[in-house]
């Protein structure tokens, strides 16, 4: 009772444990906060404040690793500093162009931790006259919400950096720290689900019938064998068994004989039938195989029989 409870706990917690992932393109936006450490520029001392980023992305996902193109902007208001007519004045902005490559950790859960480096072109205050482009950087580690197959809610922390922008002539440390949440949609097909395999068929079987202690065909039998022969034919390319058997009265021995020539004369009205006499064996058991149970001894018209088997 409790694995049972246990169970339908997990399966309310994460409806989506089941749904595949697939490979495809992609596509996502961004959004979060932003914080520019303190450096000097053109030997005044800046103390930033957070701000705000937003990006936009797209890309192909393996099932694993990934990569994508990013835009993103971020933006923090200043404390410190004096710049005349340009952008850094009271704010520093930055517009990157990344190349990115992901790694997703996907343990058969909707909750996919990752990991992954980014490498572009940063224009710092590129709206401005300074308009200084250098290298830019960044780690990312983050963990994402599989909604369905092919929409994804995440969750990430990045430092990001650039190399050495410029201002009046002068170097200035550009490191930053984003908190960012994000959605991503991807285009990809369902994932293909395989028809389950058909059950196996047993082989086509028939029974004939005999009196006590006889091997001759009734009509009935007859009719029987022409039912099996016609099976056999529709197959095309078959074996058939014929099994004979017997009641548990009289000797052992004798039984056994009598099996055998059931089986024989079974085999024989099917070769009149058209079924070729090197596609069938015959087989006696005399009175083992009972279909009824029975004591030593006993006339039971069931036991009388030929099994035709057909595969």
């Amino acid at each position: 009772m409790k694995k049972a409870l246990v169970a339908a706990v997990a399966v309310a917690a994460f409806p989506v444990l089941a749904q595949a992932q697939t490979p495809g393109f992609y596509v996502g936006a961004e959004g979060g906060g932003s914080y520019l450490f303190s450096t000097t520029i053109a030997g005044q001392y800046i103390q930033p404040a957070i701000g705000w980023a937003a990006g936009a992305k797209a890309g192909y996902d393996f099932v694993g690793p990934r990569v994508e193109l990013e835009g993103i902007y971020h933006e923090n208001q200043t404390a410190g500093g004096n710049f005349p007519g340009s952008a850094l004045n009271g704010k520093i902005g930055q517009a990157n162009a990344m190349v990115n490559a992901l790694y997703d950790f996907n343990f058969g859960s909707p909750i996919v931790p990752y990991i992954g480096v980014g490498a572009g072109i940063a224009f710092v205050d590129s709206y401005s006259p300074i308009n200084s482009t250098a290298f830019a950087y960044q780690g990312i580690l983050g963990v994402g919400y599989n909604v369905t197959p092919n929409l994804k809610f995440s969750v990430e922390g990045r430092y990001m950096g650039a190399s050495t922008p410029t201002y009046a002539g002068s170097n200035w440390s550009d490191n930053n720290v984003l908190a960012l949440i994000g959605v991503t949609v991807k285009f990809a097909p369902a994932p293909v689900v395989e028809p389950p395999a058909p059950a196996p068929t047993s082989a086509p079987s028939f029974m004939v019938f005999f009196d006590w202690d006889r091997s001759n065909l009734s009509a009935q039998a007859l009719n029987t064998i022409k039912q099996a022969a016609d099976a056999y034919k529709a197959k095309g390319s078959a074996r058939i068994t014929a099994t004979g058997h017997t009641d548990t009265s009289g000797p052992e021995s004798y039984n056994m004989a009598l099996s055998l020539r059931r089986a024989n004369t079974v085999k024989d009205a099917l070769v009149r039938a058209g079924v070729p006499a090197t596609a069938i064996a015959v087989v006696g058991r005399g009175e083992a195989g009972l279909l009824v149970p029975t004591a030593d001894g006993v006339r039971e018209p069931q036991n009388r029989r030929v099994e035709i088997v057909i595969q």
